[in-house]
């Protein structure tokens, strides 16, 4: 069962083909056009912006944090809606040092599990209030390696919905599978994207954007 299968895709920026592509993955209760939003202040429209749908707005239907067989079948066809965005991306000659996964909340969570169990050498991966997926005794032994890809993981330490000692896990598992992470904890800050985060994200952008010209 592919819940999420059926999905649009939205686009914003340079069309496919022509630029490095940036993958937008929206949180629980949102949208595509939600996390498309955030293409101004990225300044990233010199990306191909792709944003794909969750099925009723949600990836998978409870917290990150429970059992992941609670969020099936939401989750495997969450991650295969990635898999195969990648996959086509590739496909039509973009290297993977030119994609960078981005997400926020629900889809931060998303996004880090998906850039964990698919390992490669990425544009960079960017986290905004997330961390890997499942309970506190998840095994945490994922093959392959990032091989320096930058990844910026960015939250609350205080947010309601994902916990620090996620977040601080979630650096750990990625410095030792060989990114170079930037992780940051605001004191008390809601459950939003601030501007200390656009300027990590943009930073990293900018990076694939230079290396591509």
């Amino acid at each position: 069962m592919e819940p999420h299968g059926s999905q649009p895709l939205m686009h914003a920026g340079a069309p496919l083909g022509t630029a490095p592509v940036l993958i937008m993955v929206h949180g629980r209760g949102a949208g595509p056009k939600n996390i498309l939003d955030l293409v101004p202040r990225l300044e990233s429209s010199r990306f191909t912006c792709l944003a794909p749908a969750a099925a009723g707005n949600a990836w998978y239907p409870y917290s990150f944090l429970e059992d992941t067989a609670k969020n099936e079948p939401g989750l495997s066809s969450a991650l295969e809606t990635l898999r195969q965005l990648v996959d086509d991306t590739l496909a039509r000659g973009i290297p993977a040092e030119q994609i960078v996964l981005l997400g926020f909340s629900q889809g931060a969570c998303l996004t880090a599990e998906f850039a964990a169990r698919h390992t490669r050498r990425y544009g960079g991966v960017i986290i905004f209030s997330g961390g890997l997926i499942g309970p506190p005794d998840t095994p945490r032994t994922y093959p392959g390696a990032f091989d320096g890809t930058p990844i910026f993981l960015g939250c609350s330490d205080v947010d309601h919905h994902v916990p620090q000692t996620r977040v601080d896990e979630t650096a750990g598992v990625f410095t030792r599978m060989g990114a170079r992470v930037d992780e940051r904890l605001y004191p008390g800050m809601a459950h939003i994207v601030n501007d200390d985060e656009i300027v990590a994200a943009r930073a990293i952008l900018d990076a694939v954007t230079t290396t591509n010209t």
